[in-house]
């Protein structure tokens, strides 16, 4: 909205400066973190008196039941914060007339919607049963399939997949984008889901990845830094920093709450949210591999609880004392604050790794 302003440019040199992604883009995150700091009270007593909180003990995980004992009246959904943070943000920075900011906001709202079910059926059954995985699955699937046929059928967009590391597509996608897309936006709202089990573990790895992605997306969309890095320019992602921007101060804002000890859980409003619009992020940068390295720590928590799985069906033996694997490490007993603490370095250095891999090529 704040966009439409530079039309008045001629009164004042000020108005020229919403021109500007990196002023907009400053903006929509001062917003963001202090819209999260002053709804979060607020939006922390609503959902205590709606009693929004879930049963915290899980059938197959006896015995880490007693790291959550604590926490059974906190309440969870604090991802309606983050959303609303988000979106509000964007829709006051961002450039209104690009589809790709609009794609964004439509994709976060709608993961945040199926996480928002979710939540509600496990708050209102008081138990941890929400949507069946099935019908979780197929909402993350639709999106992703809209998003992915959209693009498909715009002759404008690149359908290559690129590597890490390499200047020119390794492979064209064809009609194999649309899966490709389901995959990359499923994939890392599941793999965000499944960080989510300490109190401010998957807030601030997300942090750390959409800060990078803020800089992958404006210099993707700079037709200079883009030419000078030999990465595809993709003008309309250019504005996707803004969103970025919006999405990495709602994240330190809601970390202020969600930081040990919780007030408040994002629940799957908020890990699905994060995660599918991480996902359509890399999608529209065409930076779908680099965001593997970001948020690597996503990919670990994910890739440790297929090998578990894997390996107890096949043969019958645990990798882990636990998965996803920050509970392996409690069941080491590590405290809560010190593994998600050294995650958050972790994330750090693979954050500064993937956009090292942008001019090492």
């Amino acid at each position: 909205m704040f966009y439409f302003l530079h039309v008045f440019s001629d009164h004042s040199i000020l108005f020229n400066l919403f021109r500007y992604i990196t002023v907009r883009s400053a903006g929509a995150s001062i917003t963001a973190f202090f819209l999260s700091l002053w709804l979060g009270p607020r939006c922390i007593a609503w959902l205590k008196r709606l009693r929004a909180v879930t049963n915290q003990e899980r059938a197959y995980a006896e015995t880490i039941h007693e790291h959550f004992k604590h926490k059974k009246d906190v309440p969870m959904m604090g991802g309606i914060l983050i959303v609303a943070s988000v979106v509000a943000a964007t829709f006051l920075w961002g450039n209104l007339t690009n589809r790709f900011v609009w794609m964004m906001m439509g994709v976060m709202l709608w993961f945040g919607l199926v996480g928002f079910l979710d939540d509600w059926i496990k708050m209102r059954s008081k138990s941890s049963e929400g949507l069946s995985s099935l019908t979780k699955l197929l909402g993350q699937v639709l999106m992703g399939l809209a998003i992915g046929i959209y693009l498909y059928c715009d002759p404008t967009f690149d359908k290559w997949l690129y590597m890490p590391l390499l200047k020119k597509g390794v492979f064209y996608l064809g009609i194999l984008f649309i899966p490709w897309v389901i995959l990359v936006l499923t994939g890392a709202s599941n793999a965000l889901n499944l960080t989510d089990g300490l109190d401010g573990l998957a807030i601030g790895c997300t942090l750390f990845t959409t800060t990078a992605f803020a800089l992958i997306t404006y210099v993707t969309g700079h037709f200079d830094f883009a030419g000078y890095l030999a990465i595809p320019h993709i003008p309309e992602a250019g504005e996707v920093t803004v969103f970025c921007a919006a999405l990495a101060g709602a994240s330190a804002g809601f970390l202020w709450f969600n930081s040990y000890p919780a007030e408040v859980f994002m629940g799957d409003t908020g890990s699905l949210s994060l995660g599918g619009a991480l996902g359509a992020i890399a999608v529209l940068t065409k930076k779908e591999l680099v965001l593997v390295i970001v948020g690597g720590i996503f990919v670990w928590e994910a890739l440790s609880v297929i090998l578990q799985v894997a390996s107890f069906k096949l043969w019958k033996k645990r990798i882990f004392l636990m998965s996803p694997f920050h509970h392996h490490l409690q069941r080491k007993g590590w405290p809560e604050s010190k593994i998600t603490v050294r995650l958050w370095i972790i994330a750090f250095i693979l954050a500064i790794v993937g956009l090292s891999t942008l001019k090492v090529r």
